[in-house]
C-alpha cells in the first residue's frame, strides 16, 4: 500500500540521517566488557565445530581404516583423509544446528555500533574467540580416542 511504502520510506530517510551523523561523530573503540562479549560470542559455536569435527574424523578415519582401508590395503594417512572428508561433509549438515544451539544457551549479539564492530580491536577479539574456541573444541572432541585402543588391541589378537 502507498501509506506503507512512505512510512517505510520516512524510516529509511531517518536511519540514513542517523547514519550519516554517525558517521561525523567520533567513536570510541569498545569497551574491555564489549570485547569480552564478542570473545565469547564467536567462541562458543567454535567449540562445537570443532568438537564435532575431531570426533567425526577420528571415528570415521578409524572405521575407514579398519574396514575399506584393510580391504583396499589404504594407508593410515588415506584413511585419516577420508574420515576428514567425511567429518567435512557432516559439519556441512550440522552447521546450523550448533549456531541453534548456541543462540539458545542465550548468546546474544554484541551491543556495537557499526564502527566499533569494525575497529581493530574488535576484529582481533572476534578471530581469538574463533581460534580458541575450535582449539577447545577439537581438544575435546578427541574423546572417541579412548575408546580406539582396546578395539586395535582386539583386532592384533586376532
Amino acid at each position: 500500500h502507498s501509506t506503507e511504502r512512505s512510512c517505510l520510506l520516512r524510516e529509511l530517510h531517518r536511519f540514513e540521517s542517523i547514519a550519516i551523523a554517525q558517521e561525523k561523530l567520533e567513536v570510541a573503540p569498545p569497551s574491555p566488557g564489549q570485547l569480552r562479549h564478542v570473545f565469547v560470542h564467536n567462541a562458543l559455536p567454535f567449540v562445537g565445530f570443532g568438537f564435532l569435527d575431531n570426533a567425526i574424523m577420528i571415528a570415521a578415519g578409524t572405521q575407514i581404516e579398519l574396514s575399506i582401508g584393510v580391504v583396499l590395503g589404504i594407508s593410515t594417512m588415506a584413511g585419516a583423509a577420508l574420515g576428514n572428508l567425511v567429518s567435512d561433509l557432516a559439519g556441512l549438515g550440522l552447521a546450523g544446528y550448533v549456531e541453534a544451539l548456541a543462540s539458545r544457551l542465550g548468546l546474544s549479539i554484541p551491543d556495537l555500533t557499526p564502527k566499533q564492530a569494525d575497529m581493530w580491536q574488535t576484529r582481533l577479539s572476534a578471530h581469538l574467540g574463533k581460534a580458541i574456541g575450535v582449539t577447545i573444541g577439537c581438544i575435546l572432541g578427541m574423546f572417541p580416542l579412548l575408546f580406539f585402543g582396546e578395539e586395535e588391541e582386539k583386532l592384533e589378537e586376532k
